[in-house]
């Protein structure tokens, strides 16, 4: 930690708000760059949602599940060329299947596990509804489409040109304003393999008759295709590679600092105070905190935010925030008969009546769960496991909980989020655990300064999802020399999109420095 007695005055070619993702990854390429650059941080180390901790004798990763766009040495993904690009060198491990899907409703009853690969999935659903086979293959044949149209869209480095989107990617076009859940019927995809098609809805957590197709598609292609990745020592892993490789090329990061103030001139960047009396002079802000937050509390003078970007980012809808309960279990994986990695444990297929109970004080009808020693045997000690349960809310749920319920409230739904596990699975943990560590909104909200503890960034609905907000990227700069990484950005949700944002955002930058020159007055 730097200066902690005294505070900064000095210009940067570009500062960064939060060592999230997506900050982390922007201040190592514009420190690759030769640029002079700071990164603040309000906690005391970095990673945000990226990170673990430890509790007893086990180590708990804070957030991840899995990682879509990594793949291995013969499939290199984007994360994998990312982390390559920026010289640092991650241990992954290959997740077993893609998950477990569980729906407990008796009149909806199914237990499946869904593996990687393209004839693995399609095989899969067809062994289960024969008569999907042609319905089933016809969404795979689109989700191809939408993949090859997307990585032509990045390598066109924003020079798409139309004319060959229409004539070779015309189904990607046709599809881009519609949902999942349209698309799927207008295939008629039979009711069964929708159900097993649905199952990675949790990691947008927004129903299916809202999600955007296009997100949908990329998102489950990539598994599909490349598998999932997760770090073999917890993402704090290679957060702190990032954190090391920014000082390695000269960059400088503070910690236990809250950026407070954007300072802005005749709609210019100009600079940033910090809660530690820094004063940063810069043209070039780049912010892993939402644009909520920029736009509601840091631009300074208020005279000087624009209207239209206030208006435009509080009409956004924040997503979801989530409750997890961390275990520690004394028993292993092998002796409680965990034989999976993932399990998505549902009522139901009925995503809006899920999305529902995220607005009520009860147990959420929907989780999703990791056991982590079936990707890494050795993570916790032997003849012990890691498990961690992951449900989720509308942060609002939360607001009016007093102080002397929460501690009750948040037990009380842990405990019935456990006992539906062990139904589901036929299973036993609760006689086993030696950790217990359970995290609600409100602890994202002191542990990470996310607005209002959104883990899930805005709702990608077709609105506002990942295309409608490429083509609105310079529209959207509200204010020279300010942009937005991380999962609030135009990337979306997800800690893939957040990194690669990261990296884009920090490219976009380099490319106004070098177009604008010396801002300076």
């Amino acid at each position: 930690m730097e200066n902690l007695n005294q505070s900064i005055e000095e210009k940067f070619d570009a500062a960064i708000i939060g060592a999230g993702n997506g900050g982390l990854v922007a201040a190592t390429q514009l420190a690759l760059e030769n640029k002079k650059i700071i990164l603040f941080e309000q906690h005391n180390l970095p990673g945000g949602f990226a990170t673990s901790f430890k509790r007893g004798r086990f180590e708990f990763e804070a957030s991840l599940h899995e990682l879509c766009d990594y793949g291995p040495e013969s499939n290199k993904g984007g994360i994998y060329k990312l982390f390559d690009e920026l010289g640092i060198d991650i241990p992954m491990v290959k997740v077993p299947e893609a998950y477990r899907l569980i729906l407990t409703d008796p009149e909806e009853k199914l237990d499946i596990i869904v593996p990687f690969g393209v004839e693995n999935y399609i095989n899969t659903i067809i062994r289960i509804d024969p008569e999907s086979e042609t319905s089933v293959k016809k969404f795979i044949s689109l989700l191809k489409e939408v993949h090859e149209a997307l990585n032509y869209i990045r390598e066109s480095k924003g020079n798409a040109d139309k004319k060959v989107l229409m004539s070779e990617y015309g189904n990607f076009l046709r599809t881009a304003a519609y949902s999942l859940d349209d698309v799927l019927e207008a295939l008629d995809v039979s009711e069964t393999a929708q159900k097993i098609i649905k199952g990675y809805w949790v990691y947008l957590a927004i129903p299916t008759d809202r999600i955007n197709f296009t997100i949908y598609a990329a998102m489950l292609y990539f598994f599909l295709i490349r598998g999932a990745f997760i770090p073999r020592y917890r993402s704090s892993g290679y957060t702190m590679a990032l954190e090391n490789r920014i000082r390695d090329l000269g960059g400088r990061v503070e910690y236990n600092t809250k950026v407070e103030k954007i300072n802005v001139k005749d709609g210019k960047v100009i600079g940033l105070e910090t809660s530690n009396g820094d004063k940063i002079q810069t043209n070039y802000v780049i912010s892993n905190a939402s644009p909520t937050l920029v736009y509601n509390d840091l631009i300074n003078p208020k005279s000087e935010r624009p209207e239209i970007g206030y208006k435009f980012v509080n009409a956004r809808r924040h997503a979801v925030s989530c409750l997890v309960i961390y275990l520690g279990l004394n028993k292993s994986a092998d002796e409680l008969g965990l034989n999976e990695y993932s399990y998505v444990i549902s009522d139901n297929m009925d995503t809006n009546q899920i999305y529902e109970s995220f607005n009520t004080l009860e147990h959420p009808k929907v989780q999703a769960t990791i056991c982590l020693n079936n990707a890494i045997p050795d993570c916790s000690p032997e003849g012990t496991c890691i498990l961690s349960i992951t449900s989720f809310f509308r942060p609002e749920a939360w607001k009016d909980v007093k102080k002397n319920e929460y501690f009750a409230l948040k037990d009380k739904i842990a405990i019935e989020l456990i006992k539906m596990f062990e139904s589901a699975t036929n299973t036993k943990i609760s006689d086993y655990i030696e950790e217990m560590e359970v995290a609600t909104p409100e602890t994202y909200v002191r542990y990470t300064g996310s607005y209002n503890g959104v883990t899930y960034g805005y709702e990608v609905d077709s609105w506002d999802s990942t295309l409608p907000r490429l083509m609105r990227m310079n529209e959207e700069r509200f204010i020279d020399g300010l942009k937005i990484c991380g999962g609030f950005s135009f990337q979306g949700v997800s800690y893939t999109n957040s990194l690669l944002s990261g990296q884009i955002t920090a490219l976009l930058t380099l490319q106004d420095m070098m177009n604008g020159g010396d801002t300076d007055e």
